[in-house]
């Protein structure tokens, strides 16, 4: 299953896309629960959609405020998908309670939509894990270097003594690949133990090098993916795509769109953690 799907010029997750199906589960479970009833939980819902949404940002800005603190700016932009899920469902939780006090009239209805929602999320994201049951590994396609040199995400991993991995998609004519490469490029200055690829899709080397030139980008490991074979292995019909392999080339985390120093902080964490949990694990079976 892609990781995305194209809707004419625009792209969504398919994680959104499992949560607009529970939503409108939850709509409908509501609607149904309150026939004959008043009121009817669809305001409610809207409310605690938002409410789940804000919570969600709410946390995960005061999780990482160091990564916000420079750009406080980018609190408020969410294009970089940074949400608690733990905090959301809290939130959620808390005002729903409220409502329900304030109107217990609304018990049922919104008992209904919240249980049908979480049942459709549940649902879809285990039929997703199942389908996913073996970890997507790195991709064994063939890449050039801008010197003309063919390699592969494994032999660069080799080379780079089976680092924890970041492979990046992105084109020069793609603005949020383009705002994000500064803030790439700095991320692999300083995160030596970490493998970090920047696959260029579809355009020439020339092209390429004028691009970073012109950016005053210097970056190790930039790769052409003219054919982008790799974008099609990965499932990814949009850019930016980023991709978060453990030491053992597994994936473990995938972004789709601009990333921003929190998200990239905590897609950090995340393929580090796993990276270490497989180094546990292969001394205990040694």
């Amino acid at each position: 299953m892609p990781a995305a799907l194209s809707l004419g010029p625009w792209a969504i997750s398919v994680d959104q896309l499992w949560l607009i199906l529970a939503f409108i589960a939850a709509l409908i479970a509501g609607h149904l629960a309150s026939r004959g009833r008043a009121p009817k939980p669809t305001d409610t819902l809207f409310t605690l959609a938002l409410v789940g949404l804000v919570a969600a940002r709410v946390v995960f800005v005061l999780r990482y405020w160091p990564e916000y603190a420079d750009h406080p700016l980018g609190v408020i932009d969410i294009r970089d998908g940074g949400f608690d899920t733990v905090g959301g469902l809290v939130g959620m939780a808390f005002y729903a309670s409220l409502k329900v006090a304030r109107q217990p009239q609304l018990r049922r209805p919104l008992g209904a939509a919240m249980l049908a929602g979480a049942l459709v999320w549940a649902a879809t994201g285990g039929a997703l894990s199942l389908m996913q049951s073996t970890p997507s590994s790195r991709p064994d396609v063939k890449l050039a270097t801008l010197d003309g040199q063919t390699t592969t995400l494994d032999a660069i991993a080799a080379a780079n003594a089976h680092q924890p991995m970041v492979v990046n998609l992105w084109a020069s004519w793609c603005p949020p690949c383009r705002a994000e490469m500064p803030m790439l490029a700095a991320a692999q200055a300083h995160n030596p133990n970490v493998t970090f690829i920047f696959a260029n899709q579809g355009e020439s080397a020339r092209a390429t090098r004028e691009f970073l030139s012109s950016e005053s980008l210097h970056l190790n490991n930039v790769l052409l993916d003219s054919g982008r074979r790799l974008a099609r292995s990965v499932g990814s019909q949009a850019y930016p795509t980023t991709l978060f392999y453990n030491a053992a080339g597994q994936l473990i985390d995938r972004h789709m769109g601009m990333l921003s120093r929190a998200t990239l902080a905590h897609a950090l964490e995340n393929v580090e953690a796993a990276s270490a949990r497989h180094s546990m694990k292969t001394e205990e079976t040694e």
